[in-house]
């Protein structure tokens, strides 16, 4: 049924540090064992997934239904399809379901409203998706996450604009306590006003006419074990947010900075021009721009924090007569109506002769060309040029301590594996199966949902990579050196059909780990939710 299963371990001799920092070592593989499949391709019918252990249920953000799939997992080889949550049945005007969590048996679903700028909701319910009670969010709540001791209950208000730009919400963070009862409950936002007299150094502000507040979009959240702080990625602003979870107040925004794709072990692959491989140094820095978060513990009981450095746009389009559409201040292009478009490829743009000698060559399309850079950065010294180039994401996953200061970045190792792996299907995008080298123009393999999970005192690192697919899974137990261990992809490149369920996995998205004490098996599990395939995949890891 599903064809192509590739077990990539060993490819690489020197990870991301020495071997000699890792003392007894241990690798693990993926095994698949189950799948679900909803046989709705292409619309986010298998997306953010959540497992409660007392009930072995399996909770499933379905986007196309609009709800949640509610999967019994009690036997991890055969997941079936026991309910469906539909939140529209207890709250008005509510659009899409976005995120779900779990927590003993209490489920909290991100609600968006109907009018995507309008405030949203969590709501929650049992296990049994009886519904229990919902409170007001902020515009588009994006995800949501208990903290471990189950007190708090923690929304990311992404705050999108609308297409036109005419109304920008501002971003926030609902934090719902819930120590004492969902009928005692407290809500409270954390919100980024504060800021918006002077932007941190290093935070990006790039929206037409937008305070800090209306630019910034929470995207994940990512607690502390003692249920006290958390950390939000600011996606598009390339940025960290640190909350008090307690006080509702957002402490400090960190800017992440940039990667610098020039240095030797840091290379991309810029152009799907070129019909082959081609990962090297380019004058390029990386704006990390993560997606997901996640937080584990490490060394001394230190917390640390991993990103998946997936890298994300603005284009904002919407209908109107090229008259209107210049009236409003707006670029009318075959048809369509941008309100705003923060990106540029290199061969449209001015290069700075001082910066870039070679710009002639650097703009041809089998070298820089057609790589996709932030068009809003870039011009050091205000003078039409530019002068230093920022890539979209960092084809990466980072580690960061808790107050934000990279640690370490596993550089090209994500390109490398996949290359070794997928010489023929190499950055290959999720919705079509003849697209050798398609996405190095953009993002990549781009590395979008990271969870960890713990293996026999061993930290791992599970990645899904939107574009490509597979999961690369990298040892994180020294959080300075992280070592990758094996990369697993079950989709199949030669089926024709790219809709049926032959084709593998596509698009993965949200990850769960499920450790072998919580486990209906006895043994570890990964659990994927597939975006594009809407399939939900159930992995085995084993130990090798």
């Amino acid at each position: 049924m599903i064809a192509n299963r590739l077990f990539v371990a060993g490819l690489i001799a020197v990870s991301c540090a020495a071997e000699a920092k890792h003392q007894e070592e241990q690798n693990i593989s993926l095994e698949q064992i189950g799948r679900f499949e909803t046989g709705v391709f292409d619309e986010g019918a298998a997306e953010i997934v959540a497992f409660d252990a007392g009930s072995q249920l399996l909770f499933v953000i379905n986007a196309d239904a609009k709800a949640v799939d509610v999967l019994d997992l009690s036997e991890p080889s055969n997941p079936n399809l026991v309910n469906m949550i539909d939140v529209s049945n207890d709250i008005a005007d509510a659009g899409g379901v976005n995120s779900v969590a779990v927590h003993d048996g209490l489920v909290a679903v991100a609600v968006e409203h109907d009018h995507k700028q309008s405030n949203g909701w969590a709501a929650f319910y049992d296990v049994d998706g009886n519904y229990l009670a919902h409170f007001e969010a902020g515009a588009l709540p994006d995800m949501v996450t208990f903290t471990p001791n189950g007190d708090y209950v923690l929304v990311a208000n992404e705050g999108e604009p609308s297409d036109d730009y005419s109304n920008d919400p501002e971003g926030s963070v609902t934090i719902i306590e819930i120590g004492q009862g969902l009928n005692k409950a407290r809500v409270k936002t954390a919100d980024f006003s504060r800021f918006n007299k002077k932007p941190p150094a290093g935070v990006r502000i790039s929206g037409p006419g937008a305070s800090v507040a209306q630019d910034i979009e929470p995207e994940y959240i990512a607690t502390s074990p003692d249920s006290k702080t958390a950390w939000v990625t600011l996606q598009e602003n390339n940025a960290l947010a640190i909350i008090d979870i307690r006080k509702a107040r957002v402490k400090k925004l960190v800017g992440l900075g940039a990667k610098d794709h020039s240095l030797e072990g840091n290379g991309l692959d810029a152009s799907n021009r070129d019909d082959e491989i081609n990962i090297q140094p380019w004058p390029v820095m990386g704006t990390y721009m993560p997606d997901s978060i996640a937080s584990y513990t490490a060394g001394h009981k230190r917390t640390y924090l991993i990103t998946a450095n997936e890298g994300d746009g603005r284009e904002y389009i919407y209908d109107a007569s090229e008259e209107d559409c210049a009236a409003a201040g707006h670029v009318y292009d075959d048809g369509d109506c941008f309100s705003h478009l923060d990106e540029a490829r290199i061969k449209e743009i001015e290069l700075d002769s001082l910066a870039f000698p070679d710009a002639d060559l650097l703009q041809e399309d089998e070298n820089l060309g057609r790589l996709k850079i932030l068009a809003t950065e870039g011009d050091a010294d205000h003078d039409g040029d530019y002068d230093v180039l920022h890539s979209f994401g960092a084809r990466s996953i980072t580690i960061w301590d808790e107050r934000g200061r990279k640690v370490a970045d596993t550089g090209d190792m994500i390109e490398q594996v996949t290359a070794l792996a997928l010489p023929d299907n190499f950055n290959s995008t999720n919705d079509e199966n003849d697209s050798f080298d398609d996405r190095s123009d953009d993002k990549g393999p781009e590395p979008e949902g990271v969870v960890v999970g713990t293996i026999k005192k061993h930290s791992y690192a599970f990645v899904g990579l939107e574009r490509v697919g597979g999961i690369i899974i990298f040892e994180v137990t020294d959080p300075t050196a992280p070592r990758f261990v094996t990369y697993f992809n079950n989709r199949d490149f030669s089926v024709d059909d790219v809709e049926s369920e032959d084709a593998g996995d596509l698009g993965p998205e949200g990850l769960v780990f499920i450790s072998a004490t919580d486990s209906p098996n006895g043994e570890p599990l990964l659990v994927v939710g597939n975006e594009v395939s809407g399939s939900t995949t159930v992995y085995q890891v084993n130990l090798d």
